[in-house]
């Protein structure tokens, strides 16, 4: 039944009347995807697009729409206590999509959610998508900014680091046919709520998942932690990218958690450990499909 969202999910965007937050919930919408309420602090007792009711606390939309996913769209100084706030409101996933959340924020934020129910994905992610039966795949749970239109319902389980290369594996899967069970995008920051070892372990549990894309970059010790437990427990074929290979050591590439420090999370060490867990590694994006399809 995919993982961590249905097509029936309940959603809550906090920051729906916001521009960016806005545009992408009608996006949302438009998918299918069961948007059921929105909280902007002061604009309690609007309506968003005619049918999104606007609340201002979490706590009081979850008890009257029943949400249990939130998405985050408030800026960065106060997206730590957004997603603080849909913890203490008992949502059951919160999917941070904000970029630039400061580190000191979310160390408060781990250290808060430690031991909770709750889990985090994100932030800094395009979030998640598990494709539905309709056209292109509408009618399935679209939460966050992926394009919803390059999905198709099918099999294979993508997780990544990157936004970018994760729509570039759902279209590569796509036009080969395979689809998606579902999409997450994890984010690059160094401090994340879900990691590639977590998801990994969700797809290797779900019957509609039959196969896995993974795809990582430099900094960290994310990519070879999940290695090592896919060798010796996932049952299922795994192919991998991981992005930055010719990346300078010190210099931060593109998202906060790409970079290569101590001369440890270099795109050749991720690859070996890979390599060693059986998984099968693209050299470059445009072959992330087709490595997957050669397992097949």
């Amino acid at each position: 039944m995919s993982i961590l969202v249905q097509p029936d999910t309940k959603v809550l965007i906090q920051g729906i009347t916001g521009g960016f937050g806005g545009q992408h919930t009608k996006l949302s919408l438009e998918y299918g995807t069961q948007v059921v309420a929105g909280v902007t602090p002061g604009k309690g007792g609007q309506v968003f697009a005619d049918r999104v009711p606007v609340f201002n606390a979490v706590k009081d939309a979850v008890e009257e729409t029943g949400a249990t996913v939130s998405a985050v769209f408030v800026p960065p100084p106060f997206a730590g206590e957004a997603i603080l706030e849909a913890v203490d409101a008992g949502i059951e996933l919160v999917v941070a999509i904000t970029e630039g959340i400061p580190v000191t924020d979310m160390m408060r934020v781990a250290a808060t959610m430690e031991g909770s129910s709750t889990r985090l994905i994100g932030p800094n992610c395009p979030g998640i998508v598990t494709p539905g039966e309709g056209p292109q795949s509408s009618g399935g749970c679209r939460i966050g900014i992926a394009p919803g239109y390059i999905h198709k319902k099918g099999s294979v389980g993508v997780v990544s680091r990157s936004g970018t290369l994760t729509y570039e594996a759902v279209w590569q899967t796509t036009q080969l046919g395979l689809g998606q069970s579902t999409c997450i995008g994890i984010g690059g920051d160094p401090i994340n709520g879900t990691s590639h070892l977590d998801i990994l372990k969700l797809f290797n549990e779900d019957p509609e998942t039959e196969s896995i894309i993974m795809i990582g970059e430099i900094g960290g010790a994310a990519e070879e932690e999940a290695a090592a437990w896919a060798k010796d427990n996932c049952s299922k074929p795994i192919a991998a990218f991981i992005a930055g290979t010719t990346a300078p050591a010190g210099r931060r590439m593109g998202h906060a958690g790409a970079i290569i420090s101590g001369g440890k999370g270099t795109a050749s060490a991720k690859k070996e450990a890979l390599a060693d867990a059986g998984i099968a590694i693209a050299q470059t994006p445009a072959e992330m499909g087709a490595t997957l399809a050669k397992l097949l």
